[in-house]
């Protein structure tokens, strides 16, 4: 495996290297994997109108609703995880898959892989999704997602995949899902360690990153796979919407209506009354 150049130290005499906000781009390689990739993406996208949740919320105070992204997010990224086993008609129309699932991965990188457990097939994931629920309407208009994981361990198959949220009734009922972010893992890592050496401004702080040694795909649980700043005074390193490669897309989601008003305004209105 071919690991990504590293970035130009700050104060090199080098030019600084220039990326673009990352967008959503096909992988190279054996076409049946690709296909397979192209029908995953699609089914992510299709997510919103397929998704049902059975849980239902009640009796909310609406100046409570900011602590759902915590409360809920877990339930939220494990339902998604079982929708996309029920979209199998969508990313595996052939049945050439039907010995693979995608499973939940607890405290491991990708959060979800789609593998078999039958005897005799081979165990490795044929892709990864790292995949974070983000209720919409929380008192930070970002999602709160961390993503630190180094570039080496994103196999091209894989995708980051932030999917917001918020109940159909507003501070009632069901989870409803908007349109879903998604790129692919290693450029999201590439992009948020270049952002931190040469894009954001905090002066007087040493912008320096430590790339993680690990260089292969699906790492254990126990290998040190994130990338570490030489100062991160909160804690922002890991935050991937703290940088600006979101920005379009969340501009674009908060036009969005919920009840017929934008999302916009109902974040707004709710966190000036949290």
């Amino acid at each position: 495996m071919t690991l990504p150049p590293p970035l130009v130290p700050p104060g090199s005499a080098l030019t600084p290297p220039t990326l673009v906000v990352p967008t959503l781009t096909k992988p190279t390689g054996d076409p049946e994997r690709v296909a397979l990739w192209e029908n995953v993406r699609d089914a992510i996208f299709a997510l919103p109108t397929y998704f049902a949740s059975k849980l239902t919320i009640q009796e909310i105070l609406a100046t409570d609703l900011h602590t759902f992204n915590g409360s809920l997010g877990a339930t939220i990224e494990a339902q998604l995880t079982d929708a996309l086993d029920v979209l199998r008609h969508v990313w595996d129309p052939d049945r050439k898959y039907s010995l693979y699932r995608f499973e939940r991965q607890s405290q491991q990188f990708p959060d979800v892989v789609l593998r078999t457990t039958s005897p005799g097939l081979d165990p490795t994931p044929l892709l990864g999704i790292e995949l974070k629920g983000w209720y919409v309407l929380a008192k930070e208009r970002v999602p709160s997602a961390r993503f630190s994981v180094t570039p080496a361990v994103c196999s091209p198959f894989d995708l980051l995949v932030i999917v917001p949220w918020a109940l159909d009734a507003v501070i009632s009922g069901s989870p409803k899902l908007f349109p879903p972010y998604v790129v692919n893992a290693a450029d999201a890592a590439r992009y948020r360690n270049y952002w931190w050496e040469y894009v954001r401004t905090n002066a007087g702080t040493d912008p320096t990153i430590t790339l993680s040694t690990v260089g292969h795909f699906y790492p254990k649980k126990s290998d040190p796979i994130a990338d570490v700043p030489a100062y991160d005074g909160g804690d922002n390193f890991g935050r991937y919407a703290r940088t600006d490669a979101m920005d379009a897309y969340i501009a674009e989601l908060f036009t969005e209506e919920l009840s017929g008003i934008p999302l916009d305004a109902w974040q707004r209105f709710l966190k000036k009354y949290s």
